[in-house]
C-alpha cells in the first residue's frame, strides 16, 4: 500500500535557486517532495543547475510587481538571491543595493502579503567586519568593511522588523565561507578553494592576496542546506533571530593551498577582513545543528571532480 507524503503540494520558495548554493537548496527540497519554485533572473546562476521537478520563474527580485503572484501561499521562502561580491560590491555600489537591500525588501513584503509562513534569509558573516576577538559571536557589534557586509546585515535588520511590527517569522543564517560540488571558479562563492582549484587544474600558480596568514571558516555547502531546512521546521526560531552558520574550525589561506598543493604565488592584500571563526553555539540550541563536512574531506571530493590528483 503506498504511503502519503504529508510534504507533497507544501509550497516553497527559493530564491537564487540557480545558484551554487541555492541549486543544492532546490535538490534538497524536492527531495522531500516539497512543491518547489525557484525566482532567479540567471544573472549568476545556471538553469542547467535547477532540478527539473522545480517550478522556474525567471524574475528579478528588484521587480517588487514580478514577485507576489509567486509567492502567494508558500510555506516557507528561502531567501537566497544576491550579488555576493565584496570587491564588486566597492565598485558598483548601487548596483549591489538594489539587489542585496531593495530586493530583500521586496520579498518580504511580497512574503508578507502571500501569506507566508515563514522567510529563512541567506545572511553573511561578512557583517561582522574585523572583531577584537574570535570566535565570532551573534551578540557581537557588526562592524563590515564593504558595501556588501553593510548591504547583507540591513537585509537582517528588515527581516527583524518584518517579524516585529508584521508578523511575519523570519530567521537569518549567516553564512561563512561556502564551498562544495557546483561552486563557479570564476564566480561570487568561488573564494579561494574554486581559484585554487581551477589555477592546480590549469598548471598555474595558487595566487594568493596578501601574505596567506589570514584564516577562513569553510563551510560546505551540505551542512548549510541541512541549516536551511532546520531553520524552516524548527519552533526555537521565527522571530528575527540572527544565527552564525559556520564548522567552527579555521583555516589560514596558506593552509588551504597546502590541501589543494603547488607552487604559489603572492599579490597585494585586498580589503577584507584578516580572520573568521564561527561560534556556532546558537545553531546548536536553536537549529539542533553542527557541521558534519571536515575540510579536508571535502577538498579531497572536489579534487577528485575536478581530476586532480
Amino acid at each position: 500500500m503506498p504511503t502519503s507524503n504529508k510534504k507533497q503540494n507544501i509550497k516553497v520558495v527559493v530564491t537564487g535557486g540557480a545558484g551554487f548554493i541555492g541549486s543544492h537548496l532546490v535538490d534538497a527540497l524536492i527531495e522531500k517532495d516539497y512543491e518547489t519554485h525557484v525566482i532567479d533572473n540567471l544573472s549568476g546562476g545556471k538553469k542547467e543547475d535547477i532540478n527539473p521537478k522545480a517550478v522556474f520563474h525567471k524574475a528579478d527580485i528588484r521587480e517588487l510587481d514580478a514577485l507576489p503572484s509567486i509567492i502567494k501561499g508558500a510555506k516557507f521562502v528561502f531567501h537566497l538571491a544576491a550579488l555576493p561580491r565584496v570587491q564588486y560590491s566597492i565598485k558598483h555600489p548601487a548596483e549591489t543595493h538594489g539587489v542585496n537591500v531593495t530586493g530583500t525588501l521586496n520579498i518580504l513584503i511580497a512574503a508578507k502579503e502571500g501569506g507566508v509562513k515563514r522567510v529563512i534569509y541567506s545572511a553573511s558573516s561578512s557583517a561582522y567586519g574585523d572583531q577584537k576577538t574570535l570566535p565570532l559571536r551573534e551578540d557581537m557589534t557588526p562592524m563590515p568593511k564593504s558595501p556588501y557586509g553593510l548591504q547583507k546585515y540591513i537585509g537582517e535588520l528588515y527581516a527583524r522588523i518584518w517579524s516585529e511590527v508584521h508578523g511575519l517569522p523570519t530567521v537569518s543564517l549567516r553564512y561563512f565561507n561556502v564551498y562544495g560540488p557546483r561552486m563557479n571558479p570564476d564566480g561570487a562563492y568561488a573564494l579561494a578553494i574554486g581559484k585554487f582549484l581551477k589555477q592546480r587544474k590549469g598548471g598555474k600558480p595558487l595566487t594568493i592576496w596578501g601574505d596567506g596568514t589570514q584564516t577562513r571558516d569553510f563551510t560546505h555547502v551540505r551542512d548549510v542546506v541541512r541549516a536551511n531546512l532546520l531553520a524552516a521546521e524548527s519552533t526555537k526560531v521565527g522571530k528575527g533571530e540572527v544565527i552564525n552558520t559556520g564548522a567552527g574550525r579555521n583555516f589560514s589561506v596558506n593552509e588551504l593551498a597546502e590541501f589543494i598543493g603547488g607552487p604559489v604565488v603572492h599579490e597585494p592584500p585586498r580589503l577584507e577582513p584578516h580572520d573568521t571563526l564561527a561560534d556556532n553555539s546558537l545553531a546548536r540550541k536553536l537549529l539542533g545543528w553542527k557541521s558534519e563536512v571536515k575540510l579536508e574531506d571535502g577538498i579531497k571530493e572536489l579534487k577528485k571532480e575536478f581530476g586532480i590528483s
